[in-house]
């Protein structure tokens, strides 16, 4: 039996570059699509709706948007596509391992996509820029799961001890949050490009800027990690629907699900209202989205380690459900906030707490029903829990994007208002549903089962 190399802290931090990578893309899209595609330019934010006019705007069903529809089509697509691209991977025996070779090749693919997104659309036909656009967004979703998909597998089959799998977590949490941070710069890098190129190609170069950066975050530890030197891996023998229902039919797994549907229901609509919450209701220009950003991820960041720490002796548990409350109590805020950037500070500073919490913990609780799994039935499918748990969560998100862009369709600022009251009675469900699941009774069984 070949000798597998022993994991450390540094692969765990070479591998969590590639999370930095795919969530700066996909914080680019889920943070600035809706704000570029749709809304209306202020004085003080010009470029808000700058693409608008090439898109159908106006409702096509009830109070349904044709770009929430094909926004919430793309998250369904991908969502499906989960599972298939998760049995490819713990199916396959390529000579690089059953994660690695996906990544290398998905990285480019899924970075020049993003930049389709922002610029191929804009033909002088509404029709056809609203059929690009829904293809483009099919095929970014697609490329996003075959990079993403194998990529979460890893984050078990890394985190071969508790030890190391609340350490991944934590790598890559801290790298997800410095991602979708940066994504936030989009309207700085924008205008400082605004004099050279002019307004419309100030965003088609940030994105093309933000998207290079992103692919080389990808490709570094797709091509460092010899992925057969620390993982003794055999291609699962379960066929993919087959073994997304035997994930599901595990009652723990289920508890945790329940809870992550809501969380990204309540998360997705938070998020795709920030720079609305900020322009619209605060009244801050969306340069300053970066700032507000930073300063809740830098707040984020310095309480890691005391997540860290507190999920080890006081259970991850815990922990999750004071997340899924912290952010009950800032969507709330942001519900009743008023004019002016110390309320944008406010809600920076509280949201800080529950992004360190949520960030971390629940991909350990993935790691952890999946590597109980493996040990009662000798078959890994890692791939597959990650994939059971973002087919789920992204269902959420899908509903969230057509909740958000039908609630807001007239623009103004008490429909903005509305969409963080739906986000504080969702996560506030969310909370209370997770009280069910029991991470003594899996991390006992994991310690029976090694022992």
């Amino acid at each position: 039996m070949k000798q597998l190399k022993p994991i450390t802290n540094k692969l765990l931090w070479i591998f969590a570059l590639g999370q930095f990578g795919w969530s700066l893309l996909s914080g680019v899209v889920s943070n600035w699509m809706v704000y570029y595609y749709t809304g209306s330019p202020d004085a003080q934010n010009p470029n808000t709706g700058l693409f608008a006019s090439g898109i159908t705007q106006e409702p096509i069903l009830f109070k349904l948007t044709l770009f929430g529809l094909v926004l919430a089509a793309g998250r369904i697509f991908d969502a499906i596509t989960d599972p298939l691209i998760a049995g490819w991977s713990d199916r396959s025996a390529y000579k690089g391992g059953r994660r690695i070779p996906f990544m290398r090749v998905m990285a480019i693919p899924f970075s020049l996509c993003t930049i389709a997104l922002f610029t191929i659309p804009q033909t002088s036909s509404v029709g056809l820029n609203d059929t690009l656009l829904f293809i483009l967004l099919m095929v970014f979703y697609l490329f996003m799961t075959m990079f993403c998909t194998p990529y979460n597998a890893l984050i078990a089959e890394l985190g071969d001890t508790q030890q190391h799998r609340i350490n991944v977590s934590t790598f890559i949490s801290f790298t997800f949050i410095v991602g979708q941070s940066i994504s936030f710069l989009l309207p700085n890098v924008a205008g400082a490009l605004e004099p050279s190129v002019g307004q419309y190609n100030s965003i088609r170069f940030a994105v093309a800027i933000m998207s290079a950066i992103a692919c080389l975050a990808m490709l570094f530890p797709a091509f460092y990690i010899k992925e057969r030197d620390y993982i003794e891996s055999k291609p699962s023998e379960t066929k993919p629907f087959t073994s997304l229902i035997k994930t599901f039919s595990n009652v723990q797994f289920r508890h945790f699900v329940y809870s992550d549907v809501i969380y990204f229901f309540a998360l997705t609509l938070f998020q795709t209202g920030l720079a609305f919450y900020e322009t619209k209701l605060m009244g801050i220009p969306d340069t300053m989205t970066f700032t507000l950003t930073a300063t809740m991820t830098a707040i984020s960041v310095c309480l890691y380690p005391v997540v860290n720490i507190l999920a080890k002796k006081i259970g991850k548990k815990s922990l999750i459900i004071i997340g899924f409350f912290a952010y009950s109590v800032v969507f709330a805020i942001t519900s009743i906030c008023g004019e002016g950037v110390h309320w944008g500070f406010i809600v920076a500073i509280t949201a800080a707490v529950p992004m360190a919490i949520l960030g971390i913990l629940p991909q350990a609780c993935v790691a952890d029903v999946a590597e109980l799994t493996r040990l009662e039935t000798g078959e890994d499918r890692s791939g597959m829990f990650f994939a059971a748990r973002t087919f789920a969560f992204k269902m959420g998100q899908a509903l969230a994007m057509v909740v958000f862009t039908s609630l807001t369709v007239s623009k103004t600022p008490q429909s903005y208002r509305t969409t963080a009251i739906f986000a504080f009675v969702t996560c506030f469900i969310g909370a209370v549903i997770f009280f069910r699941y029991n991470e003594k009774q899996i991390l006992k069984s994991i310690e029976e089962h090694k022992h």
